[in-house]
């Protein structure tokens, strides 16, 4: 009996996956994704990309930027966050739902099979003619296995496996993001720490010399030189700079506790970072390539497309779900009255359908869905169309700021010596009462502000080029040199 509901089972799921071959052939309904044209398109080079020696077809290599810094302590940083970052550990999840989420689109172009298995008991009650009321009992014995499946003439479901596939690259370029956007943001306090612990240094070295210059003055309103104005003005000055370190080194340990969060740290744990940066980074000009090259570089460029690409998958599956749907399924199995009966072939039944199912009235929900998908796509395209701006704009912002920035720090340092060569005549001046105290403090100042402006400046020729890096679509491929050195170990 085992061998003659095999065979029957073999025939109907050779009937059932003949149909599905011959089929799945059909056509899928709605637009085919194409990647829409952008700016980009006919950009030769970027606007403020001024070094017209370079060829534009080419492009610095971008994987483990932040390698370029030549900063051991950076890179040991950007390690410890790519571990342990809880950001990223949530971004790693949403990517498994995604592939989850795929596998489940997937399944839909298979048929279904299941396996029944039931006991019914029941009782009913009759009158009859020749005894009056009465009950019967019966137990019922089933089991079968059944096969069903809707062909996907009008590729619905090829359709969502389609979105479903989009989506889940999407997922991938927004951890990819991430994963850039943190590395940066790793990069910008590890620089930001040490402009502030600079900015303590010398706060720190102002505070001695007021603390110095407040002596002299006292020493000289003991002579009866000075009035106890100077006296005054200078205690203001010593108590200025103190109250200016103090905030300085609030801003540093916040700064600290904010790095340690986005390493998955404790905050406080972070200790006084080794001084190992450099004044500047290595302001040589980089190879940007062309700006077509970010459409498929820079990762939330690809999100967006992504998601257009899904979004118009969306529209040929809710077209097709306009259409009739076909519908196959069999079954085999055996019904008795006795368990023992199960598997004897005088019980067994069997049964195949095949069934369209075609709407006919939804109340106009069903085009209302095509036209809600074919708006959403639009709004998609601009989507995209946005963001190819934005990122042409973040490049050719980097671009821009660099070359200015680079004259301000000559500028810059030019003001700084002059300041404090003005602040070292007007002390020696003071000393020989040839000047008020009024023109030393200026002077302080005035060399104080130059200080704090080239540091910030100094600061933001790094930031600027870890900018210029992101928005080129800087890269962290820890995977792929996994695979190199495993190959090369291997040979």
């Amino acid at each position: 009996m085992r061998i003659a509901f095999a065979n029957t089972f073999k025939c109907y799921t050779f009937i059932t996956l003949f149909l599905l071959v011959a089929l799945t052939t059909g056509c899928k309904l709605g637009p085919d994704y194409e990647r829409p044209s952008s700016v980009t398109d006919d950009a030769q080079r970027y606007v403020h990309d001024i070094d017209d020696r370079e060829d534009p077809n080419l492009i610095v290599d971008l994987d483990h930027w932040w390698e370029r810094f030549a900063d051991p302590v950076t890179s040991e940083l950007v390690q410890q966050a790519i571990q342990q970052n809880t950001d990223l550990k949530a971004a790693a999840a949403r990517v498994l739902e995604s592939q989850a989420l795929l596998t489940q689109a997937r399944s839909l172009l298979w048929p279904q099979i299941d396996y029944h298995f039931s006991r019914d008991r029941s009782k009913y009650s009759f009158n009859s003619p020749f005894t009056g009321r009465a009950a019967n009992l019966s137990t019922t014995f089933a089991q079968d296995i059944s096969i069903s499946y809707i062909v996907d003439f009008w590729g619905q479901f090829r359709r969502a496996q389609e979105s479903s596939w989009r989506e889940l690259l999407a997922s991938q370029a927004d951890q990819k993001a991430l994963v850039q956007t943190i590395i940066a943001q790793v990069v910008r306090y590890r620089i930001n720490i040490a402009m502030l612990q600079r900015q303590l240094q010398i706060a720190s070295d102002n505070t001695d010399n007021y603390r110095q210059v407040l002596k002299l003055v006292e020493r000289r309103y003991r002579k009866g030189l000075v009035e106890s104005l100077d006296v005054r003005m200078s205690r203001e000055n010593l108590a200025a700079a103190q109250a200016n370190q103090a905030q300085v080194n609030q801003s540093l340990q916040i700064t600290k506790n904010a790095l340690d969060v986005l390493l998955g740290n404790r905050p406080g744990r972070t200790e006084r970072l080794p001084e190992t940066l450099a004044d500047l980074p290595d302001l040589k000009p980089i190879p940007v390539g062309l700006p077509a090259y970010l459409l498929d570089r820079r990762p939330d460029l690809i999100r967006a497309e992504m998601h257009l690409a899904s979004a118009t998958a969306r529209v040929g599956m809710n077209i097709a779900q306009m259409f009739p749907n076909l519908v196959l399924s069999a079954g085999y199995g055996f019904r008795s009255d006795e368990f023992e009966d199960l598997l004897k072939k005088d019980f067994e039944i069997y049964s195949a359908l095949i069934q369209a199912v075609q709407p006919i009235f939804r109340g106009g929900q069903l085009r209302a869905q095509v036209k809600a998908s074919k708006a959403q796509v639009e709004q998609a395209v601009a989507g995209y169309a946005g963001a190819v701006l934005r990122t042409l704009r973040e490049v050719e912002d980097a671009l821009i700021s660099e070359q200015i920035q680079k004259q301000r720090l000559q500028v810059l340092q030019l003001r700084l010596r002059e300041a404090r060569a003005a602040e070292e005549l007007a002390l020696e001046r003071y000393q020989q009462g040839l000047d008020r105290l009024l023109t030393v403090l200026e002077t302080q100042r005035r060399r104080r502000l130059a200080e704090n402006d080239l540091i910030l400046n100094k600061a933001e020729l790094w930031n600027n080029r870890v900018n210029l890096f992101l928005a080129l679509g800087g890269d962290w491929l820890e995977e792929k040199k996994d695979e190199e050195k495993n190959v090369t170990k291997s040979k």
